[in-house]
Formats: structure tokens, sequence, C-alpha cells
């Protein structure tokens, strides 16, 4: 697949922590912004893991987050799944995307 270049300007200190954070998870900076842009393009939003650091996580925020995604499952028909059913539409999603 072709390749193009994708530059960014940031302030220097700020990459520098970004390149160490990248570096403890064993990943360079390009293959962690590969992965969100992949993630993103595919889901058509950007990954709920971005979230504001500096924002304290209470009990009643990770409450909430719990029954919003219980609520988004029962909507997709996905509240109740046995694990088998889970494991199935995982398989199936695997051969999915080998062909």
């Amino acid at each position: 697949m072709a390749q193009s270049t994708f530059s960014v300007n940031m302030e220097s200190n700020l990459k520098d922590q970004f390149d160490l954070l990248c570096e403890e998870f064993g990943m360079t900076a390009s293959a962690v912004i590969n992965k969100f842009v992949q993630t993103a393009v595919k889901n058509r939003k950007f990954p709920p893991e971005i979230t504001n650091i500096n924002e304290k996580i209470t009990r009643e925020k990770a409450l909430q987050a719990f029954y919003d995604l219980r609520k988004e499952a029962e909507e997709n028909g996905l509240q109740g799944m046995t694990l088998e059913e889970i494991n199935q539409e995982i398989a199936e999603a695997r051969k999915s995307r080998k062909v």
C-alpha cells in the first residue's frame, strides 16, 4: 500500500513527552498515530479512550460510563449475549477481515 507523509506541528516539549509515552508502550509515535487514524476511520468517530487526564475519575462517573455502555448494548441488541455468542461474533469478524 502506498505511504504518505503526515506532518504535525507541536511544541518540542510535548513531542518529547509523547515520544517517551509511546516508548513506554513499546511503539513509535508514527505507529500510535497510525493506529489512532485507523480506528477513527473504521469507527467513524474518535476513539473514546481520549480523555482529559486532568479530569478526576469518580465512582459516579465510572458507574455512569458503565450504564451508558449497557444502554448502548441494549439498543444494539447485544445485551444478554452468551459467552458462546460473543465468541462466535468475534470469530466471524476475524474471518471477514482475512478475506
